[in-house]
């Protein structure tokens, strides 16, 4: 919106020209997606109390999460308005990529909502099925891939990094590739949100690397130069990534521990569909696996201990998955060499690099 008010004027007044600039307006965005948590997040908080909107603890849990009962939750509702505001004051809204991501993310903070209020209202920790979350995430990341793939400037071939000259072109198949990874990166990034600051941090890491390579996808001499993907339009997606940054930094200042307030669904599956919509559309798919390393190790903790659990019939790797849970089951228990969780072998208390 400033994009197309003020940058119109840049004959009138020179200074007006900073507009024209993506990083200046990545800037902008980040800093403003900042200010807004940080301003009116104590107010969010105490409007949260108020209304009783608080964390649904696991009864199986760690011992550790029952003084996190009543915890404000539902915090994702407050970034997802500083994103928004944020992204429509600074990117140029001409761009259908800019649309197209916050449409995204609006939707599956939908969803998360959804999931949130069915928690509370029913004060446990089951919300929305699993199939029926999976079938409405489907739908959201479908929509992204048909755009794409429709799409005159796009094509269905893949970057892989450190691999040059190679990128095999999936056809029709890349729609179910880009649902996979958006969906993926949606509940990776939903099974990390367990302790205070996790999912914040991770997601700050992560945008931030995408608002880097955002922009030099757009850039079409850096992007030839670097031997990297060029997306026309790219560059938007920078301000989209660097109101995510801010976002995330300033409700750090209240998710760190100890946590006044978490994001709840609506904040992590939102943003985790975000992050996977991102690396759709600058074609830094598998980019994704490397910065986002945290959410993987989260999901694949979960596959694997459901997956040996069905095979071994009732035995676990970890002591609770996902992964962080383990180590907060773990905490006070004399460290073994080698010990089981159900006759699994496994460094109980530190992993090698840890001994």
């Amino acid at each position: 919106m400033l994009y197309h008010l003020l940058y119109g004027l840049h004959t009138q007044i020179s200074a007006f020209n900073v507009f024209r600039y993506i990083t200046f307006r990545t800037i902008g965005s980040a800093v403003t997606a900042f200010l807004i948590l940080f301003i009116f997040g104590p107010w969010f908080i105490r409007k949260l109390r108020r209304l009783q909107i608080g964390q649904v603890v696991r009864t199986d849990g760690p011992e550790s999460h029952r003084s996190k009962q009543g915890v404000p939750t539902m915090g994702g509702v407050l970034i997802l308005g500083a994103m928004t505001i944020s992204t429509l004051l600074w990117a140029d809204l001409a761009n259908g990529l800019v649309w197209l991501l916050a449409g995204v993310t609006l939707f599956f903070g939908a969803i998360g909502s959804l999931d949130d209020l069915r928690k509370i209202r029913k004060k446990n920790s089951k919300g929305l099925s699993a199939r029926g979350k999976l079938v409405l995430q489907v739908i959201g990341a479908s929509v992204v891939g048909v755009f794409l793939y429709i799409h005159p400037l796009y094509d269905g071939r893949l970057s892989l990094p450190f691999v040059k000259g190679f990128q095999p072109d999936l056809g029709w198949w890349y729609i179910p590739f880009a649902v996979l990874v958006i969906v993926g990166a949606s509940n990776a990034v939903n099974l990390t949100d367990g302790l205070d600051g996790l999912a914040a941090g991770p997601l700050v890491i992560s945008g931030s690397v995408y608002v880097i390579f955002s922009y030099v996808a757009g850039h079409v001499i850096v992007a030839d130069y670097l031997q990297i993907p060029y997306v026309p339009g790219g560059g938007e997606v920078a301000v989209f990534c660097g109101a995510m940054v801010g976002a995330c930094l300033g409700f750090l200042w209240f998710n760190t521990y100890p946590a006044q307030i978490f994001m709840g669904d609506v904040g992590s599956l939102s943003l985790g569909g975000a992050l996977g919509a991102v690396s759709i559309i600058i074609k830094q798919e598998f980019l994704l696996a490397i910065v986002g390393g945290i959410f993987v190790m989260e999901a694949l903790s979960v596959i694997l201990q459901v997956g040996y659990f069905k095979v071994s019939g009732g035995k676990r790797i970890f002591l609770m998955a996902p992964f962080h849970h383990h180590f907060e089951k773990r905490d006070g228990r004399s460290p073994r060499w080698w010990s089981v969780s159900g006759s699994f072998p496994l460094f109980w208390g530190c992993w090698p690099w840890q001994l």
